[in-house]
């Protein structure tokens, strides 16, 4: 399979530098490389079809059954590539998405047709085409390839477009981690905040990597944001990915789409910190099973809300600010206290700092376990783990994300499970009443001294860097003399 050349991705994007709004970027150029892609593919699997000489090439079926995208004439690379100096290719790209939406039941409503907009500049678009039609060759890519590019884009357009609202792109090790945690094999899979669908992907990833069927699982999703919504769609698309999320965009809080949905698996990253989500029509919702939550921050009813959708053995994975664990906002500690007593908390994990593009904010990952009857709770100190790919970013290796995991999976199978000073430790809930109903992770884990040097190592280190300081400065000086004996040679 093709390999991503993530200078050719970036290239393409800066293309469209000051050409028009860095929020736009991500649309305009995911668009277009969704279009190459589907374009590729068809006319790769039509010349493979039409080499059998029967007229096969024309019968749809053969396209469906091994999940090419049917692509009329005037939406194939080829005819939209022609016009790339016209002032007219803004309205051939929008109508070649609406030719595809026509011919893909699946692609309805949610290609973007933004493309004649008059304040996108016309040259740049150009030479986007242009530079895709020589650099992007994709008919042997699969899906995923497709979607690697698709997770690079949303990835570096984080980093560069800052974030509204509370909302951040989550990182790919953090989502692996958590749904190695979680193990989806087989259920149903939701995401109420499911922004770009990157959870989704992931837990098909797992899935296929551990010889299950994709098909054993149900993805069920819901998005605020129409355009996130419409990307979320289109990802799972182009992986052949079965998605229920909801027939529009909507307010999980406000406007539940998969109202009689209960969930095996929640994987979830809402927006943090929300001051003024609530509304009059929340009082009173059966969904505040540990009582209602404080009206002027979200957390706690994403958390809630979350809980009352899983099924009587769901699990939930849940990213939160550091500060939820601690909040003593009034509603806020009587939910924590409430959830702990009925032992639903099953795990809370503090993550390295660094770990998003957009933003510094310290995250940790809660699961909730609706199964769970002991009141045990396992706390897990990560944040020396990880390493960083660059001057601001860290992602967590592999061999971590199983760490973090195994060390998990052990206390809950009761199999070989040790506390292991400064990174993790199972705290009981008089422990935690004593804290106060902290879940900080660092006030149950400790720290670990066993690497620091002891005061006589310490000063046995001290005196051999001294004394190899002196013997520098030695050789320094017996350096300096030879170069002035050279010097006063040289001038006489």
């Amino acid at each position: 399979m093709a390999k991503i050349d993530e200078k050719v991705l970036w290239g393409a994007a800066v293309k469209l530098r000051d050409k028009c709004d860095p929020a736009d970027y991500k649309n305009v150029v995911l668009g277009l490389v969704f279009l190459k892609y589907v374009s590729d593919k068809y006319l790769a699997k039509f010349n493979e079809l039409k080499a059998f000489g029967d007229g096969r090439e024309h019968d749809e079926d053969y396209y469906i059954a091994d999940h090419v995208f049917i692509v009329p004439e005037k939406a194939l690379w080829p005819y939209i590539a022609s016009y790339s100096k016209d002032e007219s290719l803004g309205q051939k790209i929008d109508a070649a998405f609406d030719e595809l939406e026509k011919k893909n039941d699946e692609l309805k409503g949610i290609l973007p047709k933004t493309y004649s907009k008059s304040e996108l500049d016309k040259v740049a678009l150009g030479e986007l085409v242009d530079f895709f039609t020589t650099q992007l060759k994709m008919e042997d890519a699969d899906g995923d390839f497709f979607g690697q590019i698709y997770e690079y884009y949303i990835g570096a357009f984080a980093t560069y477009i800052p974030q509204k609202g509370g909302e951040f792109f989550t990182p790919q090790s953090i989502v692996e981690m958590m749904v190695e945690i979680l193990q989806p094999y087989k259920g149903r899979v939701f995401d109420p905040c499911c922004g770009s669908g990157g959870m989704f992907v992931q837990c098909s990833k797992f899935v296929k990597e551990h010889r299950g069927k994709v098909d054993d699982i149900s993805i069920y999703g819901q998005e605020s944001n129409p355009g996130t919504w419409k990307m979320a769609k289109m990802n799972l698309a182009i992986r052949g990915l079965a998605g229920n999320l909801g027939e529009r965009n909507g307010d999980s809080f406000t406007d539940d789409l998969h109202k009689s949905l209960r969930a095996d698996f929640i994987l979830a990253n809402p927006p943090y910190n929300i001051k003024d989500y609530w509304k009059p029509s929340l009082e009173g919702d059966p969904r505040w099973v540990f009582g209602k939550p404080d009206t002027k921050n979200a957390n706690y009813a994403w958390l809630e809300i979350m809980y009352a959708k899983l099924a009587p053995k769901g699990k939930a994975a849940i990213l939160m600010p550091n500060g939820a664990t601690t909040s003593n906002t009034e509603d806020d500690r009587k939910v924590r206290k409430a959830m702990l007593e009925a032992g639903k908390v099953d795990a809370i994990i503090d993550l390295p700092d660094k770990m998003f593009s957009n933003t510094g904010i310290s995250v940790q990952c809660w699961i909730l376990n609706k199964a769970k009857v002991d009141t045990d709770v396992l706390f897990i100190n990560a944040t020396k783990l990880g390493t960083m790919i660059s001057r601001k970013l860290r992602k967590f290796e592999d061999s971590e994300i199983d760490l973090i995991a195994e060390t998990y999976h052990k206390y809950k199978n009761d199999e070989g499970y040790e506390n292991k000073l400064g990174f993790c430790n199972k705290a009981s809930l008089e422990e935690i009443k004593e804290k106060d109903y902290s879940l900080n992770p660092g006030r149950y884990v400790g720290v670990d001294n066993s690497n620091q040097l002891s005061e006589e190592e310490l000063n046995e280190q001290l005196k051999q860097t001294v004394t190899e300081l002196f013997t520098l400065m030695d050789e320094s000086k017996e350096l300096e003399e030879k170069v002035r004996e050279i010097l006063k040679n040289e001038i006489k």
